[in-house]
C-alpha cells in the first residue's frame, strides 16, 4: 500500500471511532434510571449575564442510585439553578436545602423506558448513517486515487479494507447499543 492509501484509510478510522466517541456521549444524557450528573449535562444558568454551564458553576454529584446533588460555587445562583433545571425539561423537581439542590431521580415506568428505548437506538442509527457516510468519501477517494494513477489492485484492495472497517464500526455500534438496551429495560 502506497502513503496515499494508508491515509485514507487511517483518515476512514478517524472519522468513524469519533462516531462511536459521539454515540456513547449521546447515550451516556440517556438516563437509565440510575442517577448520573451527566443527566444536567446541557443544563445552562444565566451566570452574571453570561449563559454558562452548570458544571462551570456547581458541584454536581451522586451520592447514590437515585439523587444528584448540586452544590453551586456561589450560594447567590442557588435559585437561578433551580429555575434552570426546571426549564430544561428533564422531569426533575429539584428541592432547595438552602446550600444545596437536591434531586431525586423518579423511577421509570414501562413507556419511559420503551421510549429512551427509541431516543437510544435513534442515536444508533445516526451514528450508522455517520459511518456510512464515512465509507462513501473514503471510497470517493480511493476512486480517485485510481485516476491519479494508484494501481487498480491497489484501489480494490483499499476499497475491501474500507468495508472491512465500516462493518467492524457497525458491529460496534450494534453492541453497545444491546448494552444500553439492557441497561435501560433493567428495573
Amino acid at each position: 500500500m502506497n502513503d496515499d492509501t494508508v491515509l485514507c484509510l487511517e483518515e476512514a478510522k478517524e472519522g468513524m471511532n469519533h462516531a462511536i466517541f459521539h454515540l456513547e456521549k449521546e447515550l451516556q444524557k440517556v438516563r437509565a434510571g440510575k442517577a448520573s450528573p451527566m443527566m444536567l449535562e446541557g443544563v445552562k444558568i444565566d451566570y452574571y449575564g453570561s449563559m454558562t454551564p452548570l458544571d462551570q458553576a456547581a458541584n454536581i454529584s451522586s451520592p447514590d442510585a437515585r439523587q444528584i446533588i448540586v452544590q453551586p460555587w456561589d450560594k447567590s445562583v442557588l435559585g437561578l439553578i433551580e429555575k434552570a433545571i426546571l426549564a430544561a425539561n428533564l422531569g426533575f423537581n429539584p428541592k432547595n436545602e438552602g446550600e444545596i439542590l437536591r434531586i431525586v431521580v423518579p423511577s421509570l415506568t414501562e413507556e419511559r423506558r420503551k421510549e429512551l428505548v427509541k431516543r437510544a437506538r435513534t442515536e444508533a442509527e445516526n451514528a450508522k448513517i455517520s459511518i456510512r457516510n464515512i465509507r462513501r468519501i473514503a471510497n470517493e477517494t480511493a476512486k480517485q486515487l485510481k485516476k491519479d494513477g494508484t494501481p487498480e489492485d491497489e484501489v480494490e484492495k483499499l476499497e475491501l479494507d474500507i468495508q472491512k472497517i465500516t462493518d467492524e464500526f457497525s458491529s460496534k455500534v450494534d453492541k453497545i447499543i444491546e448494552i444500553k438496551e439492557k441497561d435501560i429495560l433493567t428495573v
